[in-house]
């Protein structure tokens, strides 16, 4: 199964993202639905079925070394990092973002100690707002004209979610575990 670990804004956090965003958005991009952004930690293509519980183990054990964390969503980029020939179009994240890579480190740790395939590159903390249909697009004007300086927000919890694409991609919380101190 497709299973990825992350962070999900409070309603007030994507409620200002969604006012930062254009009424118009260009015709080129495909929004990520308001109820299904967040901020991915660790992405596990494929998941067997029997490595879910230790898994979930581990990454329990993993959440009980990371206090909570202070986090704010801010500014608007793009992957590649040139807007003129964009993909993705993300919202920024400051805060205890160092705290937050080490989460996750630890929940990729977690994924391949429980023997699944994970991704091996550096952690960009970031929440994607939208992708490209088809080919790269032209974003220079979109993100010149984005504004998002978010208020802070606590993060409590990592949230494992499973992801089923298709026509319309569904994501279903399998588990949830919280954050040390919370």
């Amino acid at each position: 199964m497709r299973l990825f670990a992350a962070v999900v804004p409070p309603p007030d956090a994507l409620a200002e993202l969604a006012a930062a965003l254009p009424i118009s958005p260009p015709p080129e991009l495909r929004f990520v639905p308001e109820h299904q952004r967040h901020l991915t930690v660790a992405f596990y293509a494929d998941v067997p079925e029997a490595a879910v519980a230790d898994m979930c183990e581990r990454l329990r054990r993993a959440c009980t070394r990371t206090p909570r964390l202070s986090l704010r969503l801010n500014g608007f980029g793009t992957f590649p990092s040139s807007p003129s020939r964009a993909r993705v179009l993300w919202a920024g994240v400051d805060g205890d973002v160092a705290e937050l890579t080490r989460l996750a480190e630890r929940a990729l740790a977690a994924g391949r100690r429980a023997g699944v395939e994970v991704e091996d590159r550096r952690y960009r903390p970031h929440l994607t707002v939208a992708r490209a249909r088809r080919d790269a697009v032209d974003l220079r004007e979109v993100v010149a004209g984005l504004a998002l300086g978010g208020t802070p927000w606590a993060a409590d919890e990592l949230v494992l979610v499973r992801s089923t694409l298709g026509a319309e991609v569904r994501h279903e919380p399998i588990a949830a575990f919280a954050l040390a101190g919370t």
